[in-house]
């Protein structure tokens, strides 16, 4: 007996050795498989199985429980249940909305957010999360390219719908304020006739036809168009992206902390969709501070928080306080930490176990860092890769296009080569494309990669493996940039810039910035004939049209642009040589908050932003 057990000792420890990463993809694997069991029933079901059916399941089982924590306030599932009957209510009274309807919302991160789009489910409608740092041009497009009907949007940004309005009014839309009284023409108050409305439960058959490939929320996301796209998140897409967490080992006892923006895919569908999945709580931060982020956590007993890298960057530059590893989070969900950050916030701030991931918010795949290994956002499966098949082929960067051999077919890259993620689209992994936008969705597809035939989801990102078949993203290709965990569109920026009178032409890319996640925004400009530059009221203009972190930091002025023979700007030599005034002679600028403009960027200029003394 002391033989077999000692012999069973040797042989876990001697597997151990060989394949030290077996018990965690033990574990993973059989996530995914009770996942999938799970998906797969809810499919079968009749009528269809929504992620809003999980909630009202939840309602029955543990109508007290905490669903939504906020600030001083604490909303059952319960509550919730009945605050969302009476948006239903109201919306189906007064917005006059139907079965398949859509209804764009512009607002910040609170319960609100949430009510509503349950509110909307309830009677079959979806919904267009708008980011709320958008203006003009860009709110525009967005709301046009999903197809609403009706703009729902919080007090607080009244002035930014007014921008539009008369805009939206010619197109027939109804507009509505979450106030109790509103004086504009054009629109109309919201919360007085929520106030007013019942909350009886809103009857199933109201959104009876509901199914899997419906609809059920609007993402926005950046690419390579130079606007946003309105990447479709159909029901079955949504049950994917709220399973997620309980695939890292998030469980219904968990509390899920939500500082990222609900218009994001990881707040909305991971952090909102996966508490709903999972039974568990929600705290939601109206925005990310990291000055009360850990006593925020004390406050709610934390125990999972979503993050972005800069965000775990920012609490790594925190003074250190004793009380730095006096917290219950157990897990951190999220995507773009560095190692050293990374290494950094485990020493500070302890064992939380840190589950890096990638996946794009319209995109076919992801992957997900089960093991733990610094760096890496996941690891080549053999049962992952033959559930879900993706390779990662040869790139020219030049050319901007996947290198094809003799045949015509794609070229997998070697192990530790660099090349581009490409996934198949099958009827496992579907890819629903963008609202309204047929030739941006076409785009998104490589045919004949393999062979005759086949599709695949291009991704626009760059990865390679190692020897230990751990999958390390690289970068991103075409015209998109990371800043402050957002996407930026240069294309936009270049757009917004040229509507400046005194611009003639801009080449917008992203630089790195020492100490900075990301790249921040550079433009290279050429200037009109017989015009100057003007540093004030180009720093009126980037913050009249573009959010905060789609400004350009820094702007180079040349006499002409380079470009290619088919005229397309070049970026590759600017990126390599970046901001440094010691090596650029033509004249170059810095954003200055502090004196709301662009002032020159001299010598001394550059090393404050290098010591980190000029924040940027």
């Amino acid at each position: 007996m002391l033989s077999s057990i000692r012999n069973a000792i040797i042989l876990l420890f001697a597997l151990r050795l060989r394949y030290p990463y077996l018990i965690a993809e033990a574990k993973y694997m059989r996530r995914i498989a009770i996942a999938m069991y799970r998906t797969t029933k809810y499919l079968k079901s009749k009528p269809f199985y929504t992620l809003l059916d999980r909630f009202l399941d939840s309602v029955r089982k543990n109508p007290h429980k905490a669903f939504i924590r906020f600030q001083d306030e604490t909303y059952s599932y319960a509550q919730t249940d009945k605050q969302s009957n009476k948006i239903a209510r109201s919306l189906l009274k007064h917005a006059d909305l139907h079965e398949g309807d859509t209804v764009a919302l512009l607002l910040g991160n609170e319960p609100m957010f949430l009510w509503m789009w349950l509110a909307l489910a309830k009677i079959g409608c979806s919904a267009a999360l708008l980011n709320h740092n958008i203006r003009s041009k860009s709110f525009l497009h967005c709301f046009t390219c999903c197809g609403a009907t009706v703009l729902i949007a919080g007090a607080e940004l009244q002035d930014a719908v007014e921008e539009v309005l008369p805009a939206l009014r010619e197109q027939g839309i109804s507009v509505y304020i979450l106030t109790d009284h509103v004086t504009t023409e054009g629109l109309e108050s919201l919360t007085d006739k929520i106030a007013q409305a019942s909350d009886e439960p809103i009857p199933a058959d109201l959104r009876a036809n509901i199914s899997l490939s419906s609809p059920a929320v609007y993402i926005y996301t950046s690419g390579t168009t130079g606007l946003p796209k309105a990447a479709v998140i159909a029901q079955l897409r949504l049950w994917a992206m709220a399973n997620f967490p309980s695939i890292c080992g998030v469980t219904s006892d968990d509390v899920v902390y939500v500082c990222l923006p609900l218009y994001h895919s990881a707040g909305f569908a991971i952090g909102f969709g996966g508490a709903i999945e999972r039974g568990a709580t929600v705290v939601v931060k109206s925005k990310f501070s990291s000055s009360q982020f850990w006593d925020d956590c004390r406050k709610y007993n934390v125990t999972v928080i979503q993050y972005i890298g800069e965000t775990m960057r920012y609490l790594c530059n925190t003074p250190k306080r004793v009380s730095d590893q006096v917290h219950n989070v157990r897990m951190a969900i999220g995507n773009g930490i560095r190692p050293e950050v990374w290494r950094t916030f485990i020493r500070r701030f302890g064992n939380v176990d840190i589950k890096e991931f990638y996946g794009a918010t319209e995109g076919t795949l992801g992957f997900l860092n089960y093991a733990g290994k610094i760096g890496a956002v996941g690891r080549v499966n053999y049962f992952h890769k033959k559930i879900y098949p993706y390779a990662l082929v040869k790139f020219d960067q030049e050319q901007e296009e996947p290198v094809r051999n003799a045949e015509g077919f794609c070229i997998e890259v070697a192990q530790g080569e660099t090349g581009l993620l490409v996934s198949k689209i099958t009827q496992k992994a579907r890819f629903a494309g963008y609202a309204r936008d047929p030739k941006q969705t076409e785009k998104k597809k490589l045919y004949n990669v393999f062979e005759k035939g086949d599709v695949y989801f291009n991704s626009g990102d760059l990865f390679r493996t190692d020897h230990e078949n751990f999958i390390y993203f690289q970068d991103r290709v075409g015209d998109t940039f990371r800043w402050k965990g957002e996407n930026v569109s240069t294309n936009e920026v270049s757009d917004i810039l040229t509507m400046a009178a005194s611009i003639e032409e801009a080449n917008v890319y992203g630089v790195t910035v020492q100490g900075y996640e990301g790249r921040t925004g550079m433009a290279t400009i050429t200037l009109k004939k017989d015009h100057q530059f003007e540093p004030d009221a180009i720093f009126s203009h980037m913050t009249t049209y573009l959010p905060s972190y789609a400004r350009p930091r820094f702007i180079r002025i040349q006499d002409c642009l380079a470009v290619t023979c088919t005229f397309k700007q070049l970026k590759g030599k600017l990126v390599e040589e970046g901001f440094n005034p010691a090596v650029i002679t033509d004249p170059l600028f810095v954003l200055d908050e502090t004196v709301k403009s662009y002032r020159p960027l001299t010598r001394d200029a550059y090393q404050s932003i290098l010591d980190g003394h000029f924040r940027l």
